[in-house]
């Protein structure tokens, strides 16, 4: 696009004789070629240039600016209107120019996105206009003013220079750019000039015709006849207001309407000066820039500004909503379709969703906008029933159920939908969208395709996880983890051979949280490697210090130290480990790692290298919580495990009186095939005498529970039990 008058495009690249490398630079000199002809400026080209220069920078930095701020563009369009770019086709040049060749020319791709630039663009614009529109007001009012005041002049000195006032008088009525008309007080229109019958598109005598009250329109403010009727009362001097006409032809004109009272030398009413100035021209631009920058460019559907508006408005104080139902949308597994396809799939795919959607929500009281990437929300204002919420929900899902034929490629469509619906109550609208955005991944999490339901607990233990994730960085280098060792027991004699060490988080608010609440969010966010980085190297010191102080005789105590998934797969998991027992001067043999079987089982041979590795140090490997996985027993010869650790599910059946005789077999038969692989087994969870008598007569090598003693701080570990 071309602005008018920009002058002939240079090749791209060539800069123009004397121009600087300067984007601001060259988007002004088009800026100037496309505007200085429709101004009445008295600078000369270049000064014109070099002032657009200045408005330029400060457009850029505003464009760039965080957070970003619009109110730039206001100071540029009153600065464009103090310059005199005030021809009717100025503001259409100016906004043309910004929109074809800002970005092109001031957007920085290292800070900004070219979808945000965009937008930031159109807001610019939008605030521009408003800026000149509100100088050009500005100006209009002091014209007004000014002719308010000559009008007054001429009739009060009418008795000395009737001849002279009257020559002045009809100079500015009728050469001005202004609609100007005269009323006496009864609303009958007396005189009108070439500009208002011009902005009506009839005759003089169309106009003068009909009477003020006559001029009503559907779209008047409330406010409009309570002040003429004020002024037709002689209770007030003039008003100001926007105003809309119906022409001759059907159009409509949109005006800035000034009526001012014109009193006698008495102080009585004796006529009504009206004056109008034609903004629908910019009422439409500024329609159409409000559009542009509360709709998705995309889809067409309201964007996350307007559903803001709209959410805020319903749950307002002045609001006469009583309750609301969101439903808040996001396409699973949206991102595999842009890695895979590409972002112009993905963008048809977005077109279509948003279209089957667009037909579930188009009833009275409804909103459906596009908040985000693949993010849809509806909003309901004072839906009948929950019902009719969970309704909506279902009839999207079903719209979504069809494959999207895009160009012969059928593409499958699911989503999770997060609901809430209640009374309009104390929340705000980001507090409303966060409960909804949390329903919506707990509908994912159990598997997608459906939509779930607010759930005060739910929602409460999903903000509990997001606040221990947030902090366990933080908690980490702030020492706030713990360790407490649970003994391990020699079930031929009772002695100790060694103690497990169990991390422990002592949270400043929620107190102490065992593994089960903050070890999986860990695993997630990657935070488990230097988490467990920290408790092998504090359980290798304390068994060092076990050592010094000789506690376990002649059989130094071992510790175990339990390996999550992640670490089994760190690249520097032997060294860091050799490194360790180097440090603190432990035999690897005092050292035992513990792998889930799950963990271990899933490993091929190359992820199992390291721990073979460990094995041939010396290091002792456990596997962990052995029955609970996917295991069989013939499995177990590939594996570098020297203790298998058998978890408490098959231990409960011993407690019983008498012992259930399956849970006696399968112990019997695990114990057995284990010591023939030459591994020692290790029960968990001993929490009778009874048990431990059992579990000793078939030959369980060792056993840790509460029976023994129950996870503790390193100097209450028992010598004996």
């Amino acid at each position: 696009m071309t602005p008018p008058d920009a002058g002939p495009a240079l090749p791209e690249g060539q800069e123009p004789p004397g121009e600087p490398p300067d984007g601001a630079a060259r988007f002004a000199r088009i800026w100037s070629r496309a505007v200085y002809p429709a101004t009445a400026t008295s600078m000369t080209r270049p000064e014109f240039e070099a002032h657009l220069l200045g408005l330029t920078r400060q457009l850029a930095d505003a464009l760039h600016a965080r957070p970003f701020d619009p109110s730039p563009g206001r100071t540029v369009g009153r600065a464009l209107v103090a310059a005199h770019c005030t021809a009717p086709d100025s503001l259409p040049r100016i906004l043309g120019v910004l929109d074809a060749y800002l970005l092109l020319y001031c957007l920085d791709g290292q800070q900004l996105s070219a979808e945000e630039g965009r937008a930031r663009c159109s807001r610019l614009q939008h605030a521009i206009a408003a800026g000149f529109s509100h100088a050009l007001q500005d100006r209009t009012r002091s014209e007004q003013e000014a002719l308010s005041r000559a009008a007054l002049q001429a009739q009060t000195d009418i008795a000395t220079a009737l001849h002279e006032s009257e020559t002045r008088f009809r100079a500015v009525f009728n050469d001005a750019a202004l609609g100007i008309g005269l009323a006496d007080m009864d609303g009958n229109i007396l005189e009108t000039n070439r500009t208002l019958s011009t902005m009506f598109g009839g005759s003089e005598h169309h106009i003068r015709s009909r009477n003020v009250t006559d001029w009503t329109h559907p779209e008047d403010s409330p406010e409009t006849w309570r002040l003429q009727g004020e002024l037709m009362r002689g209770e007030r001097d003039h008003y100001s207001i926007e105003k809309p006409y119906n022409r001759s032809d059907g159009t409509v004109l949109w005006t800035n309407l000034t009526v001012s009272l014109l009193r006698d030398a008495d102080g009585e009413p004796q006529y009504m000066l009206a004056m109008m100035e034609d903004i629908t021209e910019r009422r439409l631009l500024n329609l159409r820039l409000r559009y542009q920058a509360t709709h998705d460019a995309l889809t067409d559907l309201p964007n996350r500004a307007l559903f803001f508006e709209r959410l805020e408005q319903a749950l307002g104080p002045s609001s006469e909503c009583a309750r609301i139902g969101l439903c808040y949308l996001d396409l699973d597994g949206f991102k595999a379709v842009n890695d895979s396809l590409g972002h112009a799939v993905g963008d048809q795919l977005l077109i279509a969703v948003a279209e089957r959607l667009h037909s579930c929500v188009s009833g009275p009281r409804q909103l459906l906008a596009r908040i985000g990437g693949d993010e849809f929300v509806a909003l309901i204002t004072d839906p009948p029933t929950r019902a009719a919420v969970t309704d909506l929900a279902q009839r999207a899902l079903d719209a979504l159920a069809e494959p999207v034929d895009l160009g012969g490629r059928e593409l499958m469509v699911r989503a999770s939908i997060g609901i809430v619906e209640g009374p309009v109550g104390d929340l705000t609208a980001s507090e409303v969208l966060r409960s909804a955005d949390i329903t919506m991944y707990r509908a994912k999490s159990e598997g997608g395709n459906r939509y779930a339901v607010a759930d005060p607990d739910s929602e409460a233990r999903a903000i509990s996880r997001h606040h221990l994730t947030h902090h366990l960085p933080s908690a980490l280098r702030g020492c706030e983890f713990f360790i407490e060792y649970q003994p391990l027991i020699r079930m031929e004699d009772g002695s100790i051979e060694g103690a497990e060490a169990l991390v422990r988080w002592s949270h400043p608010r929620h107190g102490v949280l065992g593994p089960d609440r903050f070890i999986p969010l860990a695993e997630h966010t990657g935070l488990i490697v230097p988490l467990g980085r920290w408790v092998l190297r504090e359980a290798v010191r304390q068994a060092c210090e076990w050592q010094v102080r000789g506690i376990g005789g002649a059989r130094p105590l071992r510790v175990n130290v339990n390996l999550s998934p992640r670490q089994l797969h760190h690249p520097d998991l032997v060294d860091e480990t050799v490194a360790v027992l180097e440090e603190f001067g432990l035999p690897a043999a005092s050292l035992c790692l513990e792998v889930t079987e799950s963990a271990m089982v899933r490993a091929d041979d190359h992820e199992l290298k390291p721990l073979r590795r460990l094995a041939e140090l010396g290091v002792g490997i456990a596997l962990d919580d052995f029955g609970t996985g996917y295991s069989n027993l013939a499995s177990l010869r590939r594996l570098p495990a020297s203790t298998l650790k058998l978890d408490r599910s098959f231990t409960e059946g011993l407690q019983h009186h008498p012992p259930d005789p399956v849970d006696l077999r399968i112990i019997e038969g695990i114990v057995s095939l284990s010591h023939a692989l030459g591994l020692s087994v290790t029960v968990e969870g001993v929490e009778t005498g009874l048990q431990a008598e059992r579990l000793k007569e078939l030959g369980c090598d060792s056993a840790q529970g509460w029976f023994y003693a129950r996870p503790g701080p390193p100097e209450k570990l028992p010598l004996a039990v």
